[in-house]
């Protein structure tokens, strides 16, 4: 530890030394404070059932994690498959909102994943740090359900839709599937794409050492590569990096964004049981296929 006193300058006496260490924290010359945000699961909407990330659940959060007072940075720990653009890019532009606002850095430490959506969210980021085994990147967009037409053909249903305006029913799982309707799916899809590109490259900037087809490919790396790739700054973990930067005393409080367990069980509680467990059962299973692209 560097001693920052100038040389020749009065060391306290012992004994204000030993009172001072009797005062409560907040008294004392206070360490260097951190928050510590989580943002944790599949990005869109959520439930009382059903944890994931959203502009509505984290706001609050994070402006409480920008306003601590003392706070010297602010740390992101991401553990996110991706999922809703819109949602990624409103967190996203929001930590950058606020670090400018507060003039605060911000570290994004990655653990299981931080993909797609995730990894538009670590891009906030002035520094990405992850585990060895982390999983970053999946620059794409993905859009994905199922036909029943056949199914429903089979078992004598006929589907009736009537609308008002040629592209209403677009993409009907219902429906055989309409190359019109295709074409338009993946026109929105490429503008997104490109806003996705746009937005790494601002933030990443001259770090990013790959061409635009590796980088921007829907391919995903474990954290060496990433590195390699500039799509990631270090290996670490929240801890032991945040002591390095601020020293041994930083002080990492760790700041919530999940609502209670009793908040959960009144939110449920007003909706009826039947539905509410149907829709519970169905996103179960496409978060879980969200996780499983990646291995998790």
């Amino acid at each position: 530890m560097i001693n920052s006193a100038a040389p020749g300058a009065a060391r306290p006496h012992p004994f204000l030394a030993g009172l001072r260490r009797l005062l409560p924290a907040r008294w004392r010359e206070p360490a260097p404070l951190v928050p510590v945000l989580r943002l944790s699961g599949v990005i869109g909407p959520t439930a009382p059932l059903r944890s994931g990330l959203n502009m509505a659940r984290i706001a609050d959060a994070l402006d409480r994690a920008f306003s601590a007072k003392g706070a010297k940075a602010v740390a992101l720990v991401i553990n996110s498959p991706g999922g809703s653009p819109a949602q990624s890019h409103l967190i996203m532009r929001r930590i950058r909102a606020l670090a400018a606002e507060k003039k605060l850095p911000v570290y994004a430490f990655v653990e299981d994943v931080a993909a797609s959506g995730g990894y538009m969210i670590a891009c906030a980021a002035d520094e990405i740090i992850a585990d060895p085994t982390s999983i970053l990147g999946s620059i794409g967009v993905v859009s994905a359900s199922f036909g029943f037409d056949r199914l429903i053909e089979k078992i004598g249903v006929e589907r009736r839709v009537h609308t008002a305006g040629r592209s209403k029913a677009m993409l009907d799982p219902f429906r055989p599937e309409n190359p019109e309707d295709v074409a338009r799916l993946e026109a929105l899809q490429q503008e997104i794409h490109a806003l996705f590109i746009a937005l790494v490259k601002e933030r990443r900037g001259e770090r990013l050492n790959g061409t635009e087809e590796e980088l921007f490919s829907g391919a995903f790396w474990t954290a060496g590569k990433a590195i390699e790739l500039g799509l990631a700054d270090a290996i670490g973990d929240v801890r032991s990096s945040l002591r390095q930067r601020f020293g041994d005393k930083v002080r990492l409080k760790t700041v919530a964004s999940e609502r209670g367990f009793l908040m959960r069980r009144l939110a449920g509680a007003a909706e009826p049981v039947s539905p509410r467990l149907a829709e519970e059962a169905l996103a179960t299973l496409e978060t879980r296929a969200i996780w499983a692209r990646f291995g998790l």
